[in-house]
């Protein structure tokens, strides 16, 4: 199954993750995507807002009243919601023993920074109404680990109760593409090519820069947010951004965990229940999520 997953991904989404081909026909096949995807057995799914956030709430067997789960989903901006992004939450929540919330926030180009900030923290102060932060955590994979990033900062920043941890899968933490592996990975990746996410940084960035802390939180002061775990996949190109996020984030006294999982590509924690990496990555991240509820 691995070896089937990684071809099929190279041969039919990296393509389709290409400047060339219009938002509208890579959004379709984002959700096409989706269908790769397994949800829990049992989850049951209903769709709401979250101050005026269209969402989904996932509840799989084993999530306990009271604990959340806010998932920022992945997509360089222009792509990606329920379709493409339930499942994972639903295996996320299901691991840590909570309730998941997906977030449907407002996409690039039409909506540019910052949208998907702002809904973002609209979605987490609902939360907050429903529940203790301490029984909260945020979670975003690809551009929203980017966007998880930004939202824990504007929580510190706004003074509001921080999440009890967050978690970061394959973070796309820096838009300007400094990272040596958005080189030396560039041909290995079977998923993300540089050119593809230049052009979607510059869609979601507008007429900010992109080395802007508040487009490539990398770079912003990481100081007091809460405990952090990152995954990431040896194979791809935004490995550098996990890496250097990890090193600024514990030089920042932020309690940090890294895991690097060999041969893996982005995201690959999107096909959790077929592979056997994808499950081992879920589990230990609802481990860590559950470590750290605050009573």
């Amino acid at each position: 199954m691995k070896t089937v997953l990684r071809t099929v991904i190279r041969l039919l989404f990296k393509p389709m993750l290409s400047p060339r081909v219009p938002i509208s026909i890579q959004r379709q096949g984002s959700k096409a995507a989706g269908l790769l995807s397994k949800y829990p057995r049992g989850t049951e799914t209903t769709r709401l807002e979250m101050n005026g956030v269209p969402a989904l709430r996932l509840h799989a067997p084993g999530a306990q009243a009271g604990k959340a789960l806010l998932l920022l989903h992945g997509g360089a901006y222009v792509l990606g919601g329920p379709a493409s992004h339930g499942a994972l939450a639903a295996q996320l929540g299901q691991a840590a023993g909570a309730e998941a919330y997906l977030a449907d926030y407002r996409l690039a180009p039409e909506n540019p920074y910052p949208a998907a900030l702002d809904d973002a923290l609209a979605a987490y102060r609902w939360l907050l109404e429903q529940n203790e932060a301490g029984q909260v955590a945020i979670a975003g994979d690809s551009a929203g680990g980017n966007l998880t990033l930004a939202v824990a900062i504007a929580i510190r920043d706004a003074g509001l109760p921080p999440p009890a941890a967050l978690v970061l899968i394959s973070p796309w933490a820096d838009l300007t593409q400094s990272g040596e592996t958005i080189r030396s990975r560039a041909q290995r990746d079977p998923m993300l090519n540089p050119a593809w996410i230049g052009a979607c940084a510059k869609l979601y960035a507008g007429n900010i820069p992109t080395s802007d802390p508040r487009i490539s939180p990398l770079f912003d002061n990481l100081k007091g947010l809460p405990p952090m775990m990152i995954h990431v996949g040896t194979e791809e190109i935004l490995l550098s951004d996990s890496e250097r996020l990890a090193q600024r984030a514990e030089a920042a006294g932020v309690e940090v965990s890294l895991h690097r999982f060999e041969g893996m590509w982005h995201d690959f924690q999107l096909h959790a229940g077929q592979l056997a990496e994808a499950d081992a990555s879920i589990a230990e991240l609802g481990q860590f999520m559950r470590k750290h509820w605050r009573v």
